[in-house]
């Protein structure tokens, strides 16, 4: 069974950054796509950034120029730089992956990470 962790969350003033990771294990033959989505109370869930397999990114108007996805294919792990946050940035991030396993390809959600952002 593959399981993604996130992990990076947490309170911050406008304007500040953080970091997110989410770190993919189990049994994994390969990654293809991973992505970050978002989800403010009361709202749907939001695609913020994916990464394809060989690092082709795209990434949502509201956070262009400002967040950065990355990949670490070694450890399995995704990650997510965001810099001059905004309150309406403030949500539950959640990494999503297609993962290659035992099983065949699926894809998988983590538990999610809140990320509060105070003006």
């Amino acid at each position: 069974q593959v399981q993604l962790v996130e992990s990076g969350g947490g309170l911050v003033q406008a304007g500040g950054s953080l970091r997110l990771s989410c770190a993919a294990s189990g049994v994994i033959f390969g990654i293809n796509d991973m992505a970050w989505y978002r989800q403010a109370p009361g709202k749907q869930r939001d695609l913020v950034a994916v990464i394809a397999e060989y690092d082709t990114t795209n990434y949502a108007d509201s956070v262009k120029g400002r967040f950065t996805i990355s990949r670490d294919d070694s450890k399995n792990t995704l990650y997510l730089q965001m810099n001059s946050l905004k309150p309406e940035d403030t949500a539950v991030y959640y990494c999503n992956a297609h993962v290659l396993g035992p099983g065949g390809p699926r894809w998988y959600w983590g538990q999610g990470t809140q990320v509060t952002v105070s003006s």
